[in-house]
Formats: C-alpha cells, sequence, structure tokens
C-alpha cells in the first residue's frame, strides 16, 4: 500500500502539474479539389518546398490530385512563427472522404458581410447561412490561422437557391412512401434500386448522423417504372459507376435512355453540377417484382470501392452464383454503393449491427502514425481537498471519497494506454485537469480551454459538468466519452455513454435464459420496486412461478416452505432474484442453498432439487458482505455484466511495474476505455465518423458495440453474462 500511495501522490503531482504531450511535428493533410501546392503551403505556415522535402513522390509545378494525402512538417519545427492549423474537415469534405466521391466546389453570386457577435462559432454561423466552415474560410483567409473574435466582420458567400425542379424532381415521377415495420434504408434502397446518396438527396430531412429510420416515416423515392394499378410489374434497374470522359450522348448510345430520364432517376447528377466519374447512378433495364425485403428476410451490405468477387465471396461465405442469384443487378458487375441482401441467418467474416452488415476491421493493424489525437482528461481529482504533505489524510481521503477514488482509478489505467499506445508509435496530445466535482470550476475550464482542438473529451464524471461539457463541445462537434453511468437525458448527439443500460443488460440476460431454456421449472422472487420486471419475466416465460415477498416495516423475506412447494425434483429450478435489499436476497440466497442438492448429504426420505439462481439486476446489494460467495458458487449464480474478470496479462503486469498494486476494476476501464478510444482515432481522428462502421471491439475487463441512438448519443450495446462456478466467476456469454 506504502507503495502504491507514493505512486498515487506522484501521480496527483502529475496531474495538478497541468498536462502531458507527447508531441509530433508533423501532420496530414487531403488534397481537395482545387488545391495547389502554394495555397496548402501558405495554410500551414511553410514553404512549397518543406512539403516537397517530405513528399517525394509530389514534383515541383506538377499539378496535384484531389484525395492525395501530404505529410505537413509544422511551421514551428521549420523555425517559422505562423502555427500549424489544418483547417476543419467540413460536411462535404468528410461525405467525400466516406464514400470516396468527388465534392463540387460552389461559385458563390455574391457576398454578405457578418459582424461577429459574443460567443457565436464558425459552425453555428455556417449553420444560420446554410454554407460549410470550409466556404466561409476560403473566402476569410485569417481564419486558417485565428480564432472567430467578438466585432470581427467576415464575408459570407451567397449561394443561388436550388429549387425543387432544379434537381429534376417532378411530382408524376416519384411517390410518398411509407416506412413498414423491420424496413431500414438498406431494405428500402434495395427494393427501389437506389443508393443510400440518391436517398439522401432527396430526403434531406434524414438525419446524416445516423442510420435511425422511424417506423411511419414517409420518403420520397422514384417510382418504379410498371409499378401501377393496372401493371404489377417492376423495372428493374442496375446501378453503374460513371467512367472518365462519360456524357449523357454516350449513355444514350449505349443503354437507350434519354438523359432527362438519367436525371429523373438520379437527382444528385444535378445537385452535383453535372455527371461525375466515379459517380453510382440508376439506369433502367428489365421487370420484376421486388418482393418483400424487410430485416425479417435479409441483412444488408452496401459494396466499397475496389472490392471484387473473391473478396466478398471469402466475407460471406457463400459462392458467387448464390450471391448473383439474391442480387439479380449483379450480372453488369460488381458497382460501389450498390445495396445486396443476404439470407437472414448468414455467417461469416462480419459483424451484423441493425440488418446491416459491418466490415471487420482489426483497429491496431490499421493504425496511421500520422494521425495524431488530442485528448482532454477532465476528472474530479479533489486537489483543492488534499494535502499532498499530509500522507495519512490523503490516504483517507482517497478511501473515502468515491469520485477521488473511481477519478485515480480510471485515470492511472489511461496512463497505462496512453503508455500502450506510444509503444505503437502513435503520437498523443493529453492534458489533464481537475474539475473539483464543481459545475463553476468546470466552466471556468471550458472557458480557457479552445475546445475545437480537441479530438474528444474523457469525463467529467457529474452530471451537471458532464451536461455542461457536453454542451459546448457539442457546439464545435467534439465528442466527450461519458465513463461512468450516466443518465440519458443528456439528448445530445456528441455523448458517447460508456456504461451499457440496466434495460439492456436486462434484455441480454433474458436472451440468454431463452436460448438455454429447455424445460426447467423457473420461478420469479421479487420485491414491490422491482413489480414491472417481475411482469416482464412472467410475460417471456409463461408458466412461470411467483413467489410473493412479504414486505414489513423492519423485514423483508420470504416463506420457506412457500418456496419448497414450488420447486419441483423432476426438473431443473431456475430462481429469478430481483432486488437491491440486501437481507431479501441474503436470506433467499441461504433458503436456496439449504435446498441445493449440491450442498447436501444423502438422506433417506429428504427431497432432491438441482437448483440455479438469476437476476437481471447485478447491483451492489449482491456483493454485499453477508451474502457468501460459497453459497452464490453453489448455486451457479447468473448475470449480466458491463465487466468481465482480468486475469494477470500484459495491462496487468505493467500495471503493478507502475504503481505497484493491481488494478481494480476503475483502473481496468480506465486502460480498456481510453486504449479504445486511440486506437480508433490513430485509425481516423474523428471518433464519430468511425463509430458509423467500426463494431464491436474488447480488451480486457469491457467491451464496446456503440450505436447511434435517434435523438441522442452512441450507446454501447456490448455486455456479458458472467456466472459463479467452482468459487471463480465465469464468462459464459
Amino acid at each position: 500500500m506504502n507503495r502504491f500511495l507514493k505512486n498515487t501522490l506522484v501521480l496527483l503531482l502529475f496531474v495538478f502539474m497541468g498536462s502531458k504531450s507527447i508531441a509530433q511535428k508533423f501532420s496530414t493533410h487531403s488534397v481537395k479539389e482545387g488545391e495547389t501546392l502554394e495555397s496548402i503551403a501558405k495554410i500551414y505556415g511553410v514553404l512549397p518546398s518543406n512539403i516537397l522535402q517530405f513528399n517525394k513522390e509530389i514534383k515541383s509545378g506538377e499539378e496535384l490530385r484531389p484525395n492525395t494525402i501530404l505529410v505537413i512538417p509544422s511551421a514551428k519545427s521549420l523555425g517559422g512563427e505562423v502555427p500549424a492549423i489544418r483547417p476543419s474537415t467540413g460536411v462535404h469534405e468528410l461525405l467525400k472522404e466516406v464514400m470516396q466521391d468527388s465534392v463540387v466546389v460552389r461559385q458563390p453570386t455574391g457576398f454578405k458581410e457578418h459582424k461577429v457577435r459574443k460567443k457565436e462559432t464558425l459552425y453555428g454561423i455556417a449553420k444560420k447561412y446554410n454554407v460549410t466552415e470550409e466556404e466561409i474560410k476560403k473566402y476569410n483567409k485569417q481564419l486558417y490561422a485565428a480564432q472567430l473574435k467578438k466585432k470581427m466582420v467576415i464575408r459570407i458567400p451567397k449561394y443561388p437557391e436550388v429549387e425543387e425542379n432544379e434537381i429534376g424532381i417532378d411530382p408524376d415521377n416519384y411517390e410518398k412512401y411509407v416506412v413498414a415495420p423491420k424496413e431500414t434504408r438498406w431494405s428500402i434502397a434495395h427494393k427501389y434500386g437506389i443508393t443510400i446518396d440518391s436517398m439522401l438527396v432527396l430526403n434531406p430531412g434524414l438525419s446524416k448522423t445516423t442510420n435511425y429510420l422511424a417506423e411511419g416515416y414517409e420518403l420520397l423515392l422514384p417510382k418504379i417504372a410498371g409499378s401501377t394499378v393496372d401493371n404489377q410489374e417492376t423495372q428493374l434497374f442496375i446501378s453503374y459507376t460513371v467512367p472518365p470522359k462519360m456524357n449523357f450522348y454516350r449513355l444514350e448510345q449505349e443503354f437507350g435512355v434519354k438523359s432527362e430520364d438519367v436525371v429523373r432517376l438520379n437527382p444528385e447528377i444535378t445537385e452535383r453540377n453535372g455527371l461525375k466519374e466515379g459517380m453510382v447512378i440508376r439506369l433502367p433495364e428489365t421487370k420484376r417484382d421486388p418482393g418483400e425485403i424487410n430485416t425479417d428476410n435479409y441483412i444488408f451490405y452496401v459494396v466499397k470501392p475496389k472490392q471484387n468477387e473473391f473478396r466478398l465471396t471469402r466475407k460471406f461465405g457463400l459462392p458467387w452464383s448464390e450471391i448473383t442469384k439474391l442480387n439479380p443487378d449483379l450480372k453488369d458487375g460488381l458497382k460501389a454503393g450498390m445495396v445486396l441482401k443476404l439470407p437472414k441467418d448468414q455467417i461469416g467474416d462480419f459483424e451484423v449491427r441493425n440488418s446491416l452488415i459491418l466490415d471487420k476491421i482489426n483497429l491496431l493493424d490499421s493504425i496511421n502514425v500520422e494521425n495524431r489525437p488530442k485528448i482532454m482528461f477532465l476528472l474530479p481529482f479533489r486537489l483543492d481537498k488534499l494535502d499532498l504533505n499530509d500522507k495519512e489524510s490523503v490516504e483517507w481521503t482517497i478511501a473515502n471519497r468515491n469520485s477521488l477514488k473511481y477519478s485515480l482509478g480510471l485515470y492511472s489505467g489511461a496512463l497505462i494506454a496512453l503508455d500502450s499506445i506510444k509503444s505503437l508509435g502513435v503520437s498523443v496530445d493529453v492534458k489533464t485537469f481537475d474539475n473539483q466535482l464543481n459545475l463553476q470550476k468546470t466552466k471556468e475550464i471550458l472557458l480557457r480551454e479552445n475546445l475545437r482542438d480537441y479530438s474528444a473529451i474523457f469525463g467529467p464524471l457529474d452530471i451537471g459538468s458532464l451536461k455542461e461539457v457536453a454542451v459546448q463541445a457539442s457546439s464545435v462537434q467534439v465528442p466527450v466519452v461519458a465513463p461512468v453511468p450516466a443518465e440519458s437525458d443528456i439528448s445530445l448527439q456528441n455523448v458517447f455513454f460508456t456504461y451499457t443500460e440496466e434495460r439492456l443488460l436486462r434484455e441480454h440476460m433474458i436472451k440468454y435464459v431463452k436460448d438455454n431454456y429447455k424445460d426447467e421449472n423457473i420461478i420469479i422472487i421479487a420485491d414491490e420496486k422491482n413489480k414491472s420486471v417481475k411482469e416482464q419475466l412472467a410475460e417471456q416465460f409463461a408458466g412461470a412461478k411467483i413467489l410473493d415477498v412479504r414486505e414489513e416495516e423492519k423485514n423483508i423475506g420470504v416463506n420457506r416452505e412457500k418456496l419448497a412447494s414450488l420447486l419441483t425434483e423432476d426438473l431443473d429450478n431456475w430462481v429469478f432474484v430481483e432486488s437491491d435489499n440486501f437481507k431479501l436476497i441474503s436470506s433467499v440466497v441461504s433458503i436456496l442453498n439449504s435446498f441445493n442438492t449440491a450442498t447436501l448429504e444423502p438422506m433417506e426420505g429428504r427431497k432432491i432439487f438441482k437448483l440455479r439462481m438469476f437476476t437481471t439486476d447485478m447491483n451492489n446489494a449482491f456483493e454485499n458482505d453477508v451474502i457468501s460467495s460459497t453459497h452464490l458458487s453453489n448455486l451457479n449464480f447468473t448475470y449480466p455484466s458491463v465487466y468481465r474478470e482480468v486475469g494477470t496479462n500484459s495491462f496487468v503486469k505493467r500495471y503493478r511495474k507502475r504503481f505497484g498494486d493491481d488494478p481494480d476494476r476503475y483502473a481496468v476501464r480506465g486502460f480498456d476505455l481510453t486504449f479504445d478510444l486511440l486506437l480508433k482515432l490513430a485509425y481516423k481522428n474523428d471518433l464519430i465518423d468511425i463509430s458509423k462502421f467500426v463494431g464491436s471491439t474488447e480488451y480486457n475487463g469491457n467491451k464496446f458495440d456503440y450505436e447511434k441512438d435517434a435523438t441522442s448519443g452512441y450507446f454501447n450495446q456490448a455486455s456479458y453474462i458472467m456466472a459463479y462456478e467452482n468459487m471463480r466467476i465465469k464468462e459464459l456469454e
């Protein structure tokens, strides 16, 4: 303990001194259409020759190709005085990176002057005038190297408004489609033979940050040719990737379709100012009946650029002939953006979320060392309450203040994660602050910091401060990681709720029991506080027996004889115990253990019962000292959990070496959360974007599988099923 306390004091002093910075003297830049070596050099405050020095494949005077990744040395490392600030990526640029499509640069028809008011942000101004941040910066060059300031006058470009008829939306050619139960964007796109891009253009009200689609939502979609009362046959469309130098005349010659029909079927053509190389469009072919396509029957996959038949057959575990039978469009070739359907029960080298197939990504193998994330840790270390010269006082405070204990645990694990990511060649800038569990202190810290510079914020722990951080970070699109359980009423799009909700844990437990249920005798014991849980279990398990709980003013328990009468010798007895009252739990555990065959000596006339105990809510009451671990092990006690036990591994060894003690569950969680965060940012320095296509990840004692909520942030869906077995806690699922 003395060694751990010594390291804790060092840790606190480290926090007090400010921050940790693992610096790297380079950044990267993705070339946009129209950019030159000179314009990029000006943005970063360096010379064109400096960029050429670190990008040998680029020749002086050579035209830069869009999407080329350049290594940019920092101005400071070259002796310059202009800071190297990379302009923030706008919505169009982000879409370009994800879809690997070009973005048309709009030409303004004029400009409007805007005088910046107090607390205004570039994001807010861009939203107000319906332009992008990058478009504002383009005509206000000073914003590439300076922050927005009060009373600053900037020029806002004005663009012509796009009318409905300008994007080819003729009411006679489009129809309203009402989303049915169990349908998704992917199933509807496949049914109509369009890409997700086209669906978003036709329905601008659809969120671009989540794939959520509500039942009953009305979509505008192109009518499928022939789908009338008199003719129930429907037109088959092929997906076609536009090659270089293609024009409408050649399209008409090759496919026999007029230019106005191509534009009508593909409204994104007008939005992007014409036919562009690499664009995926739909063209009419033959008639067919799309049939019933929903999540009951199929799972869906969006074809990525450069994928081929060999890769997809290996991924899906199906021969190409079977895939083409399900997706006839494939006979004309595999095209990026196509939505493929597969059998619902198909398994392979992929992960499925909401019936959409996600590509498995090995984050360790996908690190880009040129990414340099910047992280803020905002935790209540309570340095205002500690006298670091008084060892006994510090020791007592750590033991008795949960907020400090949690913070030190989380942060000590995070430091090991930072060391681990550094050993993989990734540079990270870290700033650590003590918010003292105080909302006003949190506001002071946020006021001093430029949140736009951060890749993510870890913490804080108290709900008031978490909401404040989330609100301010949301204005600059910075994600906030909530490391401990937090109320989901924080209805902001940028919060990552890392603790799986109780509702999901309960559903996982019920599913596990149902999957393993044969003909067991199920008994439910729940107090009044858990009445709704009792009703849910009774609904899920028809024929389950209910045991009433006696709840008196000073006593709570169950009738031993009544419980015995509900047990049977012919079947295994599975008992659900739903309560957060340790007295009731202790009583039930003792009674069940007294009936349990495993703990009884053979005796003539004694009834033999096989017992197993479950709960859908593993709360602190089950860990009370009065409840025997031996009894729980005898009963093979099974429960859902966000956490699993950790054995001795490389993380534990590294933690022991640094802090002289074993990590508690908060240290394990601190490592897992931070390492997961850093690996994702090292793959792509945009946590919100990467969460769209990275599925489940798992580390020492925690796993994460974030899903975007329709109205709020990102919620972890992952959990474990754990069980006591032979005096150990074992992971079952």
